[in-house]
């Protein structure tokens, strides 16, 4: 017998398990319907690629479950989703790091230490005593803060101006109306009409 290969000796490098061929009825050795069962979701073509997390039908458990109170609008900065945060300098501490009548600003606060980050917006608080005259640039200012560096004879440089913060409005109560009083006819005066059986002079 010759090993010359050929079409009657030709055979796969690796055995091949047959495909599962569904859907050709009871003889087919998955019976009659198809290995899937009879009817329900999972007998569906598309049953099996749900989002995770689905659990037939009913409420997800994330929707189940109890919820964590707290502000969650854009209205509750600096808190909740929408926080926004600030790098936080007192006065106290220019007064040690600069000389009076030095320009700070946003690079010389990264020089000195106190910042880290120019990305990061900077805010200058009331914290600690001044008494340099210094020209502060930064892009917010606490009130104390302002009072304490113009009271030293320094100005103040607001890169981003403050945002007004909304009111709520509040109904003003509905006033209730008094009920109107009788009149009542004065005591002294004596009743003026001619009485029915009196004639007029």
């Amino acid at each position: 017998m010759s090993d010359e290969l050929n079409l009657s000796n030709l055979k796969p490098a690796q055995q091949r398990k047959a495909r599962k061929r569904v859907g050709r009825g009871p003889g087919s050795g998955k019976g009659r319907y198809s290995g899937r069962g009879i009817k329900g979701q999972k007998s569906r073509s598309g049953s099996h690629s749900m989002p995770a997390g689905f659990e037939g039908g009913q409420t997800p458990i994330d929707m189940r479950l109890g919820k964590l109170r707290g502000n969650t609008s854009a209205d509750a900065m600096p808190i909740g989703p929408f926080r926004t945060y600030s790098q936080p300098v007192n006065v106290g501490d220019l007064e040690q790091r600069f000389e009076a009548g030095a320009d700070v600003t946003l690079e010389a606060l990264q020089a000195a230490g106190l910042v880290r980050k120019l990305s990061v917006d900077v805010k200058v608080l009331g914290g600690g005593e001044l008494t340099k005259s210094l020209f502060v640039t930064a892009h917010a200012f606490s009130k104390t803060a302002v009072e304490k560096i113009e009271a030293a004879g320094g100005t103040v440089n607001r890169l981003r101006e403050p945002v007004a913060r909304k009111r709520k409005r509040h109904r003003p109560a509905t006033p209730v109306a008094a009920a109107p009083e009788a009149e009542v006819a004065p005591a002294d005066e004596p009743d003026e009409t001619p009485a029915a059986g009196e004639a007029e002079e």
